[in-house]
């Protein structure tokens, strides 16, 4: 989906697209929330994970550390995303993250 590069803005886009639940890859791990549709949030960056636990969902580092194949955390994903189905609560509603932001378009072109 073409949505707005500012995170708050993309998630907010993409839930007004339609989408569900959100899977927001983070290596920083931006810290954000919908109001609308859980966001569960997925670092490749350990170090992020490990500082961020309480913000952080998935952690799939140990592919890039040839610990883990995509396979094998894309299974784990996708576990996750029908657990958050089926009523788990993400770290963002824990946490009571409940960002959005409407992108305003410059139209003096």
């Amino acid at each position: 989906m073409d949505t707005p590069a500012h995170d708050i803005e993309q998630l907010t886009g993409m839930v007004a697209g339609g989408v569900q639940i959100v899977l927001f890859t983070t290596g920083r791990g931006t810290p954000l929330g919908s109001p609308i549709a859980p966001v569960i949030k997925i670092t490749g960056n350990r170090d992020t994970y490990l500082k961020m636990k309480d913000n952080m969902d998935m952690d799939v580092s140990r592919i890039l550390e040839g610990k883990e194949k995509v396979s094998s955390a894309g299974k784990r994903i996708f576990e996750e995303v029908i657990s958050v189905s089926s009523g788990k609560v993400t770290k963002a509603e824990k946490q009571a993250q409940r960002d959005f932001c409407i992108f305003k378009m410059n139209m003096n072109i």
